[in-house]
């Protein structure tokens, strides 16, 4: 297996029969060296107990209420951003200057840099490299296809083990003592990318994810270029490099992809999640039932209550609240979407007021304020 030091241009695996091939004009330098650690100024644990929080967390304002029969029983905290076509602030609450880690929402700008690697993927396995699958059947067996385009196998995989999301589907798996597997976790699909990816590319696959990995370098630039300065690398759930990047440059991002020209790589990513919502989350999932009902629009959502928007237009949304509440993070989209105009009564009422129970009832919802 050839070791990480071979470059995307001269690996001598980079052939045109493969999923991934050279695109000509790429860089062979390494694009930004960014080393793993912390944002800048801010302590780490052998350092100091006591944490800085990013400007999009503290001090944020008050963007949801928890409204339980009539009184006020909590609130969450958070900030969003609306960016225009042309990529500038158009509106925001908060400070969304300020870094925060993406989680899943990364992964359409993953893909991106993988497609920009030369990735040929057709558009459901490329829809489920930026998914947050489900694990229903239909996932895995997309997974299993795109590392078979590699003669990859899941063993390949370094994704952290889990059971489906899908709580039906995650019932039958335990009613049949299977176990937490690589395929199952949801984010399967860009792990079988990455693996294919590298193995293209000559690149090592058993340390894919370390973030000097050239795979992994690759991916933090193009990050960068579209979201602005990364100013911390950490470790996702699944074990890939997770990126620290300003909230509006989450926006920001979003737009140019779900605005790119079709038949560029961004344009095919945009497309591919576009024509196969169901592969970028799930039949019910709330983030699939928005693409369905928002014509042109390509979103992501992330754990820690993080959501992005990109709009055909160009214009960019995302979001983050600041405990990492999901409950809210929907409201608090739908409330920004109407707002804007964007949207009708069925985008609204998919993103409107969650319900709060009391006794197998509804005595109240999650309610957006301030915006």
């Amino acid at each position: 297996m050839a070791g990480k030091a071979g470059k995307p241009s001269d690996s001598p695996s980079c052939r045109q029969s493969s999923p991934v091939c050279r695109l000509s004009g790429q860089s062979d330098e390494n694009p930004r060296g960014i080393a793993s650690g912390t944002l800048t100024g801010v302590s780490t644990p052998s350092q100091d107990p006591e944490f800085a929080a990013s400007a999009a967390l503290d001090p944020a304002p008050v963007l949801a209420h928890v409204v339980r029969s009539g009184t006020v029983e909590s609130v969450h905290h958070g900030t969003a951003v609306v960016t225009a076509a042309d990529g500038s602030i158009a509106r925001a609450w908060g400070d969304p200057t300020g870094l925060v880690f993406p989680r899943s929402a990364n992964k359409p700008l993953q893909a991106l840099a993988m497609v920009e690697l030369g990735l040929d993927l057709p558009g459901p396995q490329l829809a489920l490299a930026c998914a947050s699958h489900s694990g229903e059947q239909f996932h895995l067996d997309t997974a299993l296809e795109i590392l078979h385009t590699a003669g990859l196998r899941e063993s390949d995989l370094r994704n952290t083990p889990d059971y489906p999301y899908d709580e039906g589907t995650k019932i039958e798996w335990l009613q049949d003592r299977k176990p937490m597997t690589s395929l199952a976790q949801n984010c399967s699909g860009k792990h079988a990318a990455m693996v294919v990816t590298s193995a293209a590319h000559g690149w090592s696959l058993p340390d894919y994810l370390d973030a000097d990995h050239p795979l992994q370098q690759a991916i933090t630039a193009t990050i960068e270029r579209l979201a602005g300065p990364v100013g911390a690398l950490a470790v996702d759930g699944c074990g890939a490099p997770l990126h620290g990047i300003p909230l509006a440059g989450l926006a920001r991002a979003f737009g140019a992809l779900a605005s790119a020209d079709p038949t560029s790589a961004p344009g095919r990513v945009a497309t591919a999640m576009r024509d196969y919502p169901d592969h970028v989350g799930g039949p019910g999932r709330q983030v699939t039932r928005l693409m369905r009902a928002l014509p042109g629009a390509v979103a992501k959502d992330g754990a820690e209550a993080v959501y992005a928007v990109g709009l055909a237009d160009g214009r960019g949304i995302a979001l983050k609240i600041a405990d990492g509440a999901w409950r809210a993070a929907g409201v608090v989209l739908g409330a920004v979407l109407r707002a804007e105009g964007i949207g009708d009564d069925t985008v609204w009422e998919l993103l409107g007021d969650a319900p709060v129970f009391g006794h197998g009832r509804p005595v109240g919802s999650v309610v957006a304020v301030g915006i």
